[in-house]
């Protein structure tokens, strides 16, 4: 896994939505700017709930297709070991890739697999491919991002755990700093991590004062553009 974070950054982090998140990374200019976030195919399906911030554990899953292992999908436990993860430790996120020729026939996680990942320390899944019983995630407090939803979780089982994914457009690796909300999903630098909060703050605040101007008596676009060349001066 990537360095660690400690907790008290991690909750800095989730102070900010991820768009605010995705400007502070993007001014570090530490990779391209179209790489780094989700697409639009990601939909977060508890919109309502606040930023879900965490450190990825993958999995590498399919549905459409029995398993080669005679199983019931629930009986196939060995996954949860294999994601090295424990109560109290620090909040992860597992990121999901399914890996069938058409993604989300079925849904790995459900009303059971969510308690249990609650139970490990899991703050919210990720996937390209269907969750299904959103009730339970509202219930316990579990963000999802998905693709699609399914009723059933047809054959799902895991291919391989602890590999890096790619989730709508998105490559993830073990380890690797999750952000998300109702805008979708941000990965962050771990070297960028404890240095991201005060730089997320100083851009909020600046998009705030520039709203608040605009809703102001004494806007014009002469005065906005002395305004953000006065900001930009000053960071």
């Amino acid at each position: 896994m990537n360095n660690p974070v400690t907790p008290e950054t991690l909750r800095r982090l989730a102070e900010f939505d991820t768009c605010t998140v995705a400007n502070a990374v993007e001014s570090f200019a530490v990779r391209l700017r179209n790489v780094g976030f989700s697409n639009s195919t990601l939909s977060c399906r508890m919109p309502q709930m606040p930023a879900m911030v965490g450190q990825a554990v993958t999995l590498r899953v399919r549905s459409s297709e029995p398993s080669m292992k005679a199983a019931f999908y629930l009986d196939q436990s060995d996954w949860w070991e294999r994601l090295d993860i424990q109560p109290g430790g620090p909040p992860r996120v597992l990121v999901i890739e399914d890996v069938d020729s058409h993604p989300g026939r079925g849904a790995l996680v459900g009303s059971v697999h969510a308690c249990i990942l609650k139970a490990l320390g899991c703050v919210g899944v990720v996937t390209n491919g269907a969750v299904r019983a959103l009730e339970t995630f509202e219930d316990i407090g579990l963000q999802a991002f998905s693709v699609g939803v399914s009723p059933s979780h047809a054959y799902g089982h895991v291919v391989v755990a602890g590999v890096p994914v790619e989730v709508a457009g998105l490559r993830i690796e073990p380890g690797e700093i999750v952000h998300g909300d109702r805008h979708g999903v941000v990965t962050i630098p771990s070297d960028l991590a404890a240095r991201l909060p005060e730089v997320a703050g100083r851009l909020r605040d600046r998009e705030k004062r520039m709203c608040q101007f605009c809703a102001s008596a004494g806007f014009s676009t002469s005065a906005l553009r002395r305004l953000i060349e006065g900001d930009a001066g000053r960071s």
